[in-house]
């Protein structure tokens, strides 16, 4: 992947806010994730009991494989999508990875699907950005796919170039049936900024966020580590934006407004029983995404949507895991309502077996850039 110079966003959320906010991390960032889960699961459990369905979560979206909690595969929520969801999601298609495809087969159905070079290339079972790689040429996809587990299904989808990125977080109401944001995260990609006379690995160790991409494992640096930028000069580091690479992720709230939530809210309703999830969209400015306009669906994750915007470094600890516990009672509600619909949640020992087997397949993806 080339290197590339961001350009600066207007404020709320400038997409790299200089290099104190740079640097900084949150402290569920600075916290081992199995201390994070405590109190989650604890709460888990409490509403289980309350409800009377460990599980319950995964009837809040009963057209998606486990609700979208774990399992399900990206290409579920785009293959029920009407014509404005499908109008605002990036093009992609699908293939197993059946040990068949060569240069001619797949410029055939690039070229059928209107998707050419650079590309997007990343597991339709995925998590956390594992094996998401951005893949300029043939060869590159060639290798891509050698590397990429048989038989399981690979999306091959445009590459968007706009530097803005959002999470937002969307519930449809059980009681009102109203469509809201619950949540929006702006995710700045890992970057490092040049000063003339360090190389990007110099950068890269010299900086608290960016150094953990050297720390990731199954991942590789997505620029050349030997180059000096120029003084000033932005390089972004990745082709994901996960914090597990540096990522920055900021409170978007700001951005929450009617016309914004109308957009959401339409695309959500153009797909098959959409209730809670997060849509992780592309977009040209912090106006266009205030207005609505120009929103390019990259993917869209289900019931076990993180509340990403809880990892803003200007977020306390207490006003996190609020905002996680919310999120946590209402996706609880939403499944309430949709199992008194007739959907039945799936069991316990189904659920492990899908969580099982995703993260079995994530150590063998090939690693993300």
């Amino acid at each position: 992947m080339q290197a590339a110079a961001g350009e600066r966003m207007e404020n709320p959320g400038d997409a790299w806010p200089g290099a104190d906010a740079t640097a900084r991390r949150s402290t569920l960032e600075r916290m081992p994730k199995w201390l994070i889960c405590v109190p989650l699961v604890l709460q888990w459990l409490w509403l289980g009991l309350r409800y009377r369905s460990l599980t319950l979560p995964s009837a809040a979206n009963p057209s998606i494989t486990a609700g979208g909690l774990v399992g399900e595969g990206k290409l579920e929520y785009f293959r029920g999508m009407g014509g404005v969801a499908r109008a605002a999601t990036a093009r992609h298609i699908g293939m197993r990875n059946d040990g068949t495809a060569n240069e001619a087969s797949l410029r055939a159905r690039l070229a059928e699907a209107g998707l050419a070079f650079p590309l997007i290339a990343k597991p339709d079972l995925g998590l956390c950005g594992h094996g998401v790689r951005r893949v300029d040429d043939m060869p590159s996809l060639l290798d891509y796919l050698a590397r990429f587990p048989a038989g399981e299904v690979v999306v091959l989808q445009e590459y968007l170039p706009q530097d803005g990125e959002a999470g937002i977080f969307y519930a449809r109401d059980p009681r009102t049936d109203e469509g809201r944001i619950i949540g929006l995260a702006l995710r700045t990609f890992p970057q490092v900024v040049g000063d003339g006379v360090r190389t990007v690995a110099e950068l890269v160790a010299a900086d608290p966020r960016a150094s953990r991409i050297g720390g990731s494992p199954r991942h590789e640096c997505a620029v050349d580590a030997s180059r000096v930028p120029a003084a000033g000069e932005a390089v972004r580091l990745a082709t994901i934006g996960s914090t597990r690479v540096g990522g920055l992720y900021r409170d978007g709230a700001a951005c929450i407004t009617p016309q914004l939530v109308a957009a959401v809210d339409a695309i959500a309703r153009d797909m098959p029983h959409f209730h809670f999830g997060r849509f992780d969209v592309r977009f040209d400015s912090l106006a266009s995404l205030r207005a609505g306009n120009g929103l390019r669906i990259m993917e869209v994750n289900g019931a076990g949507s993180e509340a990403i915007e809880a990892w803003d470094p200007a977020t306390g600890l207490v006003e996190g895991f609020r905002a996680i516990f919310r999120k946590q009672a209402l996706l609880f509600a939403i499944g309430d309502a949709r199992r008194r619909e007739g959907t039945r949640p799936i069991s316990v020992l189904e659920l492990a077996r899908l969580n099982q087997r995703q993260y079995r397949l994530i150590e063998h993806y090939p690693p993300s850039n």
